[in-house]
């Protein structure tokens, strides 16, 4: 059993002025940008080549199917790695490849700035922000998908600055209850997406990281009760920063929060309920699916554990405030590297 606990609340600015630069001239990260926003604010102008870690990740849930993507660029390996989950059968298809020593992909350094995109034989992705929100294309070899993610104006998200050390430092902007509609396909059969029905979350990530980490994630997105309710929890890679990764949304608006969530799990079966304790978290996270993966390349280590299944429990705001949460689909995860 895993548990992560520290309620001390930490200091955490919140940026509302226009955009600033993630680094200095000399490559170490600028004090000046240690913060959180509501809207992209920074530009990670990360320099020298080794350390730096830069991908997308978007992940859009029907009530039958989840359908999953990273783009990343390593410096000394990057690629596209694709996912697919049948909610009914529990059928899981990965798609995708890896490539050490990729060429230089251009990924924006604000997040939705503009468009990204990478083409090889074996695959295919492109990025395209749009008046409605964000173009998403994928090919695989069995998996494809062309989905219009759905963003209104003023759309609210979390973007953090985590400062390990000068050198070490990551900047993440976590988004959900978004909408998307377009369709997926797998092995020739084409499943269709639809507005009313779907959620859609975004993981950007753009920072130096050291050469080991564990880190948990945790995102949900639902109706319960007629509020529209977002929960977006994160821990062990934050801790001993002065940052958390740890945010509420309710009705489109953000709530930050500026302390730990304990987290308690299983390692041994991450099928089993997850508790997540806070002064404005009471939630339990059913699984109902748990997909694994172990990649070993000489150096080079990735295991993840995430489960698939709903939230439920109590989240409060700061003004004390109760909303319920039943029933809100999502995903809790937990991720060691070594890159």
């Amino acid at each position: 059993m895993t548990v992560f606990d520290r309620h001390v609340p930490k200091s955490e600015r919140e940026h509302t002025g226009p955009r600033v630069d993630l680094c200095l001239p000399n490559g170490r990260l600028d004090p000046a940008a240690v913060s959180w926003s509501r809207l992209p604010h920074l530009r990670a102008n990360l320099r020298w080549w080794g350390r730096r870690k830069r991908f997308e990740y978007w992940a859009i849930s029907t009530p039958e199917l989840v359908f999953a993507f990273s783009f990343s660029h390593a410096d000394y390996r990057g690629g596209l790695a694709i996912y697919v989950l049948d909610l009914v059968t529990g059928v899981e298809v990965n798609d995708g490849e890896a490539v050490w020593f990729p060429r230089t992909v251009d990924l924006p350094e604000t997040s939705g700035d503009a468009a990204m995109s990478r083409r090889s034989a074996r695959s295919s992705v492109s990025i395209t922000p749009n008046a409605e929100g964000t173009l998403l294309e994928v090919q695989g070899v069995r998996v494809s998908a062309r989905i219009q993610v759905i963003e209104e104006d003023g759309h609210e998200s979390m973007g953090v600055v985590v400062p390990w050390t000068p050198r070490r430092f990551q900047y993440t902007r976590k988004d959900n209850c978004l909408h998307a509609e377009g369709w997926v396909e797998v092995d020739g059969v084409r499943r269709p997406i639809a507005a009313t029905e779907s959620w859609a979350a975004l993981d950007h990530g753009r920072g130096k990281w050291p050469a080991k980490v564990v880190w948990n994630w945790g995102s949900g997105a639902g109706v319960t009760d007629g509020h529209e309710i977002g929960i977006q929890l994160g821990a062990k890679w934050t801790d001993g920063s002065p940052s958390t990764e740890n945010a509420l949304r309710v009705d489109g608006v953000i709530e930050k929060l500026s302390h730990d969530v304990e987290w308690s799990y299983d390692t041994e079966d991450f099928m089993k309920p997850w508790t997540f304790r806070g002064p404005q978290v009471d939630l339990t996270f059913t699984p109902a699916h748990h997909r694994h993966s172990l990649t070993r390349k000489l150096l080079f280590m990735s295991r993840e554990d995430q489960s698939f299944g709903r939230w439920d429990g109590e989240i409060r705001s700061s003004s004390g405030k109760a909303y319920r949460v039943e029933n809100v689909f999502g995903w809790a995860e937990e991720v060691q590297r070594r890159w």
